[in-house]
């Protein structure tokens, strides 16, 4: 009897199974394919056991994602991306490998999609830091998940990880073309698919360095919040922040990406101690909205 041929890449089975309960957890819509959560389940061991063998043999080829229109609140809508079941698994199979190596690399001031860490916690220490300081720089970045370059989030993959199989596989993640409802396919050259279960872990490696670490060096002084694409930076004036949206404007204009103009705003983050007015005196900031009040900081 013949010895089994030995696979392409070494990829635990129990990495498949705890991604599965993962992806049970999260529950979810059905991909291109139709099929439920329920439905994968009926040979859930055949399903699992076929998924592994893909992904270890270098076989495994994502199907496209599913398109769904969001309605947005300004009368615009945005697209979400939903894989398949199976195709969710195998992206949770791959964040597993690789979250672990690059979350104890992410900066102190990142609070999107993190183990232990949530939007209260960015909105606390946002709310901490008006009292402290006058202006605020309110970010939009431009259709982040649209635009985001796919050469430079390879390359921050790369710079964490020397397993090929997990770069294969983002790669061909980052171009699986989207399916339209009537059943057309998009080709896409840049972007990755918000609604995915691998696109907030690489939104969070681009953006760590488009703008984390590079605010850190350049501005070290300067304290920000990031919750993934929205971002809050915090400056003694107005001048202060009028010179940081423009170099910040910069650096994302080096990293492929643009700031929206219209819905960036400096913001005065006045109350009862701080005199004058501006433009703007209030900004949300991940469904709260912060606006003039008459506590002053304690202590």
């Amino acid at each position: 009897m013949s010895e089994p041929k030995p696979k392409s890449f070494e990829i635990s089975k129990w990495a498949v199974w705890d991604a599965y309960r993962r992806v049970k957890a999260n529950k979810g819509a059905a991909g291109v394919d139709g099929e439920s959560i329920k439905e994968f389940e009926r040979d859930l061991h055949g399903n699992l056991y076929k998924l592994w063998n893909r992904l270890s043999s270098g076989s495994y080829m994502p199907p496209p994602v599913r398109a769904v229109e969001i309605p947005k609140k300004d009368g615009s809508s945005r697209t979400l991306g939903v894989p398949t079941v199976a195709d969710r698994i195998a992206q949770t199979v791959v964040r597993g490998y690789l979250e672990p190596d690059v979350e104890p690399v992410f900066h102190a001031d990142s609070y999107g999609y993190r183990p232990g860490r949530s939007a209260l916690d960015a909105v606390g220490v946002c709310r901490e830091r008006c009292w402290r300081q006058d202006w605020v720089l309110d970010l939009d970045i431009r259709a982040f998940f649209d635009r985001v370059p796919w050469d430079l989030v390879l390359k921050a993959v790369a710079h964490h990880t020397d397993q090929r199989w997990i770069l294969m596989y983002v790669e061909r993640w980052l171009k699986a073309p989207l399916q339209r409802e009537d059943g057309s396919l998009v080709e896409r050259d840049r972007g990755t698919p918000q609604g995915s279960a691998i696109s907030p872990l690489l939104a969070n490696m681009f953006l760590h360095y488009a703008v984390d670490a590079w605010m850190a060096r350049a501005y070290p002084g300067v304290r920000f919040e990031r919750y993934c694409d929205d971002v809050i930076v915090h400056a003694v004036s107005e001048r202060q922040a009028l010179q940081l949206r423009a170099a910040i404007a910069r650096r994302l204009a080096e990293c492929g990406l643009e700031l929206n103009e219209h819905k960036t705003r400096i913001v005065y983050c006045k109350d009862s101690d701080r005199r004058g007015s501006h433009e703007h005196e209030s900004f949300t900031f991940l469904g709260y909205t912060f606006r003039p009040r008459l506590v002053t900081c304690p202590g």
